[in-house]
């Protein structure tokens, strides 16, 4: 049995994104093994987490504000998490901020290096902070677990020994939803019975522009639905009255609508610029939905079609894509049993071995 503390501060975050949504699926992956022993750690809040974002076990919050607990690990690297957790033999920083591991092993997830390929998407503090944090796992990082080949392939240009590199790829629940399901959720949001869907938080790399450009190009009627919150860096209320195309904004979607919501969709569109791993992209296709992605960032090895995955910057080569699933039953009945397939390959358990074994390089 190991004794892990691991860094849930994430499921606070305004905007929690995928890096919390694959910790806490992770975590509790851990705990359902029996073979780990995992105690969270947060900075000081008064309201707990969103329930589908509540990590498993006990979470130690150290009375700190997020932006002092963060500059306070690294920069003073204080206070030890262990004074909080008690002795542990593994400390797994998960969503960016790396803490003083004490005597226990440091084990780090870069979930990607966006900031490094794209500055100009972040702010001046961000960059700073993202750029602090990667010296300290260059530094100190027994394991570095990443979750895509393109994320350790960005992890090795940046400096960090390769030998200390392992690939854990992220996990879903795979299955078809129940027709009810899908039916609750059409009716809920008021959506057609085709449309192309997109789900994310809404920043610049997501491409949003891109997509609606595609969109104006296909030869579809079908509407474009956008789930997820706001973000940043990009102005959408004025992307969207721009828009020649069809588009339906939801915002943000409960977790357990999710799944209807993928299963509704005739086709899933997510022409990102950059991803560390795209679970939005994976989650689709656990649902039989077809996908089409980027190839030219790691969206590419969870779709591994190469009909689903176009330059994200081409949007002819998009809209072609997109009208090909759309139009052509035969197609979209391909591509679906295909990408349910595809995904079936991929599960949580999976992810809590990979770590797992990190965890064990770490101690060896």
């Amino acid at each position: 049995m190991l004794r892990v503390a691991a860094v849930v501060e994430q499921c606070w975050h305004r905007v929690p994104g995928g890096t919390a949504v694959s910790t806490v699926r992770t975590l509790e992956a851990l705990a359902d093994r029996g073979d780990v022993d995992v105690v969270g750690v947060s900075a000081r809040h008064r309201r707990a987490p969103p329930a589908d974002l509540t990590p498993p076990g006990p979470v130690r919050a150290v009375p700190l504000p997020r932006p002092v607990l963060y500059d306070a690990w690294h920069y003073l690297r204080w206070p030890s998490v262990t004074r909080f957790t008690g002795a542990v033999d593994i400390v797994h920083a998960v969503g960016g901020a790396v803490p003083p591991p004490g005597s226990a092993a440091l084990v780090v997830t870069v979930n990607d290096l966006a900031f490094r390929r794209r500055p100009e998407h972040f702010t001046k503090r961000g960059v700073r902070f993202f750029n602090r944090a990667l010296d300290l796992t260059r530094a100190s990082a027994r394991i570095v677990l990443a979750p895509s080949e393109a994320t350790a392939a960005d992890c090795a240009a940046a400096g960090l020994d390769p030998e200390r590199i392992r690939v854990v790829p992220l996990g879903v629940e795979a299955g078809a939803v129940d027709p009810a399901e899908v039916q609750r959720v059409r009716a809920r949001y008021r959506l057609p019975e085709v449309f192309v869907l997109w789900v994310g938080t809404v920043e610049p790399r997501k491409n949003l522009p891109g997509l609606l450009a595609a969109m104006a190009r296909t030869d579809t009627e079908a509407p474009l639905v956008l789930a997820g919150p706001d973000g940043w860096g990009v102005d959408l209320g004025a992307l969207l009255a721009s828009a020649s195309s069809q588009v339906r904004r939801l915002g943000p979607v409960p977790a357990r609508d999710l799944a209807g919501l993928y299963a509704a969709a005739r086709l899933f569109a997510f022409p990102s610029l950059l991803e560390g791993f795209g679970l939005p992209v994976l989650e689709a296709m656990a649902r039989g939905t077809p996908v089409v992605t980027s190839s030219t960032t790691a969206t590419a090895e969870i779709c591994d079609d190469p009909a689903g995955l176009v330059d994200p910057a081409d949007a002819d080569a998009l809209a072609a894509a997109i009208d090909r699933v759309i139009g052509d039953d035969a197609e979209h009945a391909r591509r679906s049993a295909a990408a349910m397939a595809r995904a079936r390959r991929f599960s949580w358990a999976a992810t809590a071995a990979g770590v797992r074994a990190g965890y064990e390089d770490a101690l060896s």
